[in-house]
């Protein structure tokens, strides 16, 4: 039987899984940002919650979070992140991950609905159609459960400035543009769509209430200013020290946004 094709984003992020740890683990700028988004996963999710990750990519956010006490379903389109996160995620006793796209998470049929869901650095950013990722939200997760969801911002300044620094203006303004804007990832073209607010949280309505936002990468450069700001610790601290005065007064400036819904029942 012949195997069916990715999705060009899939493949793309397939073709790279087995390097991906070694090649951003290493950054320091994606550490400081991923601590912002871990501050908020403890925040929304209570010791004991069953959450489904959405584009769990290697499984280092679902790990992390499983080692506080949450339960982590990992769902992402690779089959190999897939393979590299079951690994790691069956040292934490969590269920296997699944590989199944954002678009057909209502394809999963857990035996009682999750309490909530995230998806961290722009794995939705891959997906046209978020209103497809909202349906399939909306039969996983229990009324008043929360949903967080980090995506690129499309109004980065930290973008622009680090780009125009790497002599690469073509670039410094691609998240301005609205539709699908093509990216490459090892050697491989897909389309991306920097979503804007208003996009985002229409696609959402009714099923799910919009709760607030907070930056993600404010003053925190972006993976761009690499492997540069690894080079400046001290500098990175501070950066990172403004992110958590600013985050969220300053909330659309991000490198990424996490945007926080709450499932309301009865409005599906």
């Amino acid at each position: 039987m012949e195997t069916p094709s990715l999705p060009p984003a899939a493949e793309a992020f397939d073709a790279v899984a087995e390097s991906f740890d070694e090649r951003f683990g290493r950054w320091e700028s994606v550490g400081a940002q991923r601590r912002a988004v871990r501050a908020e996963l403890v925040r929304a999710f209570a010791p004991g919650a069953r959450v489904i990750e959405i584009g769990g990519g290697t499984g280092e956010d679902a790990v992390w979070l499983a080692r506080t006490g949450r339960e982590v379903l990992l769902t992402d389109p690779s089959p190999t992140m897939v393979r590299i996160a079951s690994a790691k995620l069956r040292a934490c006793g969590m269920p296997s991950p699944i590989a199944v796209a954002a678009e057909d998470l209502a394809s999963i049929a857990p035996s009682v609905p999750f309490d909530g869901a995230f998806s961290n650095f722009a794995a939705l950013n891959c997906v046209t159609d978020l209103s497809a990722v909202a349906r399939g939200l909306s039969t996983l997760i229990r009324p008043g459960g929360r949903v967080l969801l980090v995506v690129f911002g499309s109004f980065a300044p930290g973008e622009w400035i680090t780009q125009i620094a790497r002599g690469d203006a073509r670039n410094a303004f691609r998240r301005s543009v609205r539709g699908d804007v093509e990216a490459r990832l090892g050697g491989r073209k897909f389309p991306v769509r920097y979503h804007r607010a208003a996009d985002l949280i229409d696609a959402f309505a009714p099923a799910f209430r919009f709760v607030g936002r907070r930056g993600i990468g404010v003053f925190v450069p972006p993976s761009a200013a690499e492997p540069w700001i690894t080079a400046h610790p001290r500098l990175l601290g501070a950066l990172e020290r403004m992110d958590r005065m600013a985050s969220r007064p300053l909330a659309m400036l991000g490198d990424h946004v996490l945007y926080e819904f709450e499932h309301v029942a009865g409005d599906e």
